[in-house]
């Protein structure tokens, strides 16, 4: 197979499987364009991008471009002449002069199986939504929002506990083998783009921190899904009185239920809430500026006796 010469574009965790893929190849990563530093922690200090550290580590070409508009935000790309740009949660919008810059476009690692759950929450949408199943998609970008044709998909099943977390760990890890395999058949010509199916589009908006709240109205089996789906941000969130409690974890349960958000029932693992059908037991909750703890010594520090939540 003929070596390319690869740009990557990334910020986050779940693109660094890739690129570390790309490095240990025997394909050239000529450069990196990740997000510019940015604040963290409580100090608020400014940070390096996980992408940006491990592209320091290897001593590769790096620029942090604000934006990617202009010539000058477009100009280190220009000049290290990929043949592909690889993109992977990189947070910045590609305009058409970017797209059109290398030679064999850009090629996008997206966490779902487009085209459903195109968009910014395709992993914690695909949790929501009780999916049984979620993948990877490696695609030919175009201008529009995830609507490139496709070049190789990959599938995975989701266990009935898997949480946001859990499914971004497993298709991250999953991406560095798939882009290898997907280079080599675009090199040999044994791979070619398809164009999305127009059945089964999908949108996966940004999370707002607000849909993390429970309304203990609804079903357990919906309550289970949004917890699992908000681990680990911006985790599910309830009120005790006028504290704010948050869960970790949990599962929903058949039984008899009462008055949602009622504490039913204080059992050895979990602490159990009625639910607008079903019930839903707590497992790992966290009170305001504490640690997580099990939902069982969060009872032992407190009496919950006709006690409601929400």
């Amino acid at each position: 197979m003929t070596p390319l010469r690869l740009a990557f574009a990334g910020t986050p965790p779940f693109a660094v499987p890739a690129l570390q893929a790309l490095l240990d190849s025997p394909h050239e990563v000529v450069g990196v364009l990740t997000q510019p530093d940015r604040p963290k922690g409580r100090g608020r200090r400014m940070a390096p991008s996980p992408v940006k550290l491990l592209a320091q580590s290897r001593g590769v070409p790096l620029s942090q471009p604000q934006t990617l508009k202009t010539d000058a935000g477009r100009q280190e790309l220009a000049a290290w002449a990929p043949d592909a740009l690889i993109v992977v949660a990189y947070g910045l919008i590609l305009p058409a002069a970017v797209l059109d810059l290398p030679k064999w476009g850009c090629i996008n690692i997206h966490a779902s199986l487009l085209p459903r759950w195109r968009g910014a929450a395709p992993i914690q949408r695909s949790v929501l939504a009780g999916d049984t199943e979620s993948g990877l998609t490696l695609m030919q970008m175009d201008i529009g929002l995830d609507t490139g044709p496709i070049l190789l998909q990959r599938s995975l099943r989701l266990s009935p506990t898997e949480t946001g977390g859990t499914l971004h760990d497993r298709l991250s890890s999953l991406s560095g083998a798939v882009l290898l395999e997907a280079l080599e058949g675009l090199v040999t010509g044994a791979l070619r783009p398809v164009p999305q199916p127009s059945q089964g589009a999908t949108y996966a908006a940004k999370i707002d921190k607000r849909e993390a709240l429970i309304d203990w109205d609804q079903d357990a089996l919906h309550i289970d899904r949004r917890v699992r789906a908000f681990n680990p941000w911006p985790i599910a969130e309830t009120r005790l009185g006028e504290e704010p409690l948050r869960i970790f974890a949990g599962y929903a349960e058949a039984g008899p239920s009462g008055t949602p958000g009622s504490v039913l029932a204080v059992t050895s693992d979990a602490v159990v809430i009625a639910c607008g059908t079903g019930r839903f037991a707590m497992t790992t909750v966290q009170r305001a500026g504490r640690k997580p703890v099990a939902a069982r010594d969060f009872a032992n520090a407190l009496d919950l006796t006709g006690r409601r939540l929400g």
